[in-house]
């Protein structure tokens, strides 16, 4: 039996995590006191048709601060009974929360006592980082519609039993390494159509960059590098039980060689056995 534990800063998406395991067949909880943690993993652990998939509680900075710092401690003591605990903590950058806080004009749980709202994020993440420091799954919204955020969620609890989900993300480097990746290649070794202006509009799944890359040399041997490598050492994480890999492609901008090569990464693996999703981090949904 699985039990995930919710977690993040507020204004990062932790309901409608929640909101999504819901969905899917979990039994969720909101706020739940640490202290009926334990009693609650009981039932879990009793087993009955009643979990589904399994329970998900969101526990974040309503809670106690001392009962936070003991979370870690507590669901260490949960796994070594046996159960299945997975640890989703999502976060997200400064400005971007305050921005939310201000669309949706909520009180920050952390605010109430008239603390300035970058004070309370602040606090929050102090508070929070012990369990930060443990999560299985880490999510970044920073850029992450609300969509996005869901089909993350979907790929890292609801795969299917032995079969490994491969995501091929581009992304571009002037905006951060994705959080959550697993495996991170750096492609801006290679040629730069940014730098031919006609090709600089276009995108690295449109045919005159395709064509302008497989013409380099070294692009396809860093292809083949990266497939060789994904080819040798995916089946080692399969075996080890991991669900999802997260394989990050990073050029620049994240518009032109990370695109393509996601894109024929995807063609390159197919048909071996794992379920392949392309994900394009700076492009638009």
């Amino acid at each position: 039996m699985r039990l995930v534990v919710v977690s993040g800063l507020s204004g990062a998406g932790k309901s409608i995590a929640l909101h999504t395991l819901e969905d899917i067949g979990y039994y969720c909880v909101d706020n739940l006191p640490l202290a009926l943690l334990e009693p609650f993993a009981e039932e879990l652990l009793a087993g009955g048709d009643l979990w589904g998939e399994g329970a998900a509680v969101a526990i974040d900075a309503r809670s106690r601060a001392g009962d936070l710092a003991r979370v870690p401690g507590c669901i260490a003591g949960l796994r070594a009974r046996g159960l299945d605990v997975k640890v989703l903590f999502l976060q997200a950058e400064e400005p971007v929360l305050i921005k939310r806080f201000s669309e949706t004009r909520r009180a920050h749980p952390l605010a109430r006592d008239g603390a300035a709202l970058p004070e309370a994020l602040r606090r929050e993440r102090e508070l929070l980082e012990p369990i930060a420091a443990i999560a299985d799954i880490l999510i970044d919204t920073t850029r992450t519609h609300i969509h996005e955020l869901r089909d993350r969620v979907r790929e890292r609890l609801h795969t299917r039993p032995g079969r490994l989900r491969v995501v091929l993300q581009s992304f571009g480097y002037k905006h951060g390494v994705p959080a959550d990746a697993d495996l991170v290649f750096d492609l801006r070794c290679l040629p730069n159509p940014h730098w031919e202006p006609a090709l600089r509009p276009c995108t690295g799944r449109d045919e005159p960059v395709a064509r302008f890359l497989e013409s380099q040399p070294l692009v396809g041997e860093l292809a083949g590098t990266i497939t060789g490598f994904l080819r040798t050492w995916l089946p080692r994480y399969q075996a080890e039980g991991r669900p999802v890999v997260t394989v990050a492609l990073g050029c620049t901008g994240g518009q032109h060689r990370s695109v393509y090569m996601a894109e024929r990464l995807a063609r390159e693996l197919a048909g071996l056995g794992w379920e392949l999703i392309v994900r394009h981090r700076e492009l638009p949904a």
